[in-house]
């Protein structure tokens, strides 16, 4: 097996430290507002004179939660933010159907690509070209009956593959994609249940030039990843943030903008289930599977060295998260995948927005 790392430092024995969960806070202690009946929200009092409004229309995929802003998806797979900073692309990845998420407003279908969700395969990263205003190229890691593979597509043209190849496996299918420069596309590919063959695009980071329909063989630029969990750049910094589940722990990786081998910042030995990124401005957040939370790492802009305990968001409240994005106000957008994961609910699968003040380590 072709290794990934060595030496890799430790930061104070951080590395083993529990996750924090985010207290609620509370005002009015000791006073009990009146409740209404059972089944019924509290209504304002109508102004002198006015009728009650009539109570809102409900339906099975109506979540009350005002920070619900999608509902009644399927398992999600991927998600990145448009330009506007305020709609996200959001992958099912069982159906391949691409929903258009606006922070105000209803989903819409965006597009839709054939996939294989077999295992944890299927619709699992998006990118968008750097130049999407002009070109509206979206890019997507996906899974067939033969593979895994990067397609591209504009709304409503059929995908045209990028790179395929990529072994496929029973388990260890999903991958991620993002543009580290403007003519290149960074891959992140999953084990396939395995990654030990050095000569497979499997367990790999892979970075394709100028990734058009029939472009040339990817270089290789690290090996010896466990499942995929995601990729994400900071445009602030230009670094480049892996996250993936190794057999012993999940990690957190980091390669600067000007180098190419990754250098481990945080790991998780109790292995909490690291899935979809998003980084800007010295922050890192990853979705969180089986810890049903999403995690925010805050690091070091010149060392990337983590400056606090990763800070825990939503956690045990919307379930198994698989996606994070950074919307422009700097909210933490996050997408669940309980209808795979177990424990969905009514208006499963959803796209929540999470309030978030920064600072690892700090507590909101």
């Amino acid at each position: 097996m072709v290794g990934l790392l060595t030496g890799c430092a430790r930061f104070g024995g951080a590395e083993t430290a529990p996750f924090h969960a985010v207290p609620e806070t509370v005002s009015g202690a000791g006073i009990e507002p009146e409740q209404p009946p059972p089944g019924q929200a509290p209504q304002p009092p109508p102004p002198p004179g006015q009728s009650p409004a009539p109570p809102p229309p409900t339906g099975p995929c109506d979540d009350p939660d005002p920070s619900v802003i999608a509902t009644c998806l399927d398992t999600t797979g991927a998600m990145v933010m448009l330009p506007d900073g305020n709609t996200a692309l959001v992958a099912e990845r069982t159906t391949g159907r691409i929903m258009a998420v606006p922070r105000d407003g209803d989903p819409t279908e965006f597009a839709s690509v054939p996939v294989d969700p077999a295992g944890d395969g299927g619709l699992t990263g998006l990118a968008l070209s750097p130049s999407f205003t002009e070109d509206h190229l979206v890019y997507a890691y996906i899974t067939t009956p033969q593979d895994n593979r990067v397609v591209r597509f504009t709304q409503g043209d059929a995908p045209k593959p990028i790179l395929t190849g990529i072994p496929k496996g029973p388990t260890g299918n999903a991958g991620d994609l993002v543009f580290t420069e403007p003519r290149q596309l960074t891959v992140l590919t999953g084990n396939a249940g395995g990654g030990g063959d050095p000569a497979s695009l499997s367990g790999k980071l892979l970075r394709v030039q100028d990734p058009a329909p029939g472009a040339r063989n990817p270089a290789v630029v690290a090996a010896g990843f466990g499942a995929s969990g995601g990729l994400c750049r900071d445009p602030q910094t230009g670094s480049l943030w892996i996250t993936d589940r190794a057999p012993t722990m999940d990690r957190l990786q980091r390669i600067t903008a000007d180098g190419s081998t990754p250098t481990l910042v945080w790991s998780w030995p109790d292995k909490p289930g690291v899935g979809g990124c998003a980084a800007a401005d010295g922050t890192v957040v990853t979705a969180l599977d089986g810890a049903k939370s999403v995690a925010a790492v805050t690091v070091s802009k010149e060392s990337g060295a983590v400056t606090g305990d990763p800070l825990v968001l939503a956690e045990d409240k919307y379930g198994h998260f698989g996606a994070a994005v950074i919307a422009g106000d700097g909210t933490v957008w996050g997408s669940t995948v309980n209808k795979s994961s177990g424990g969905a609910v009514a208006t499963d699968d959803r796209v929540v927005v999470i309030p978030f003040a920064g600072g690892g380590g700090s507590r909101v």
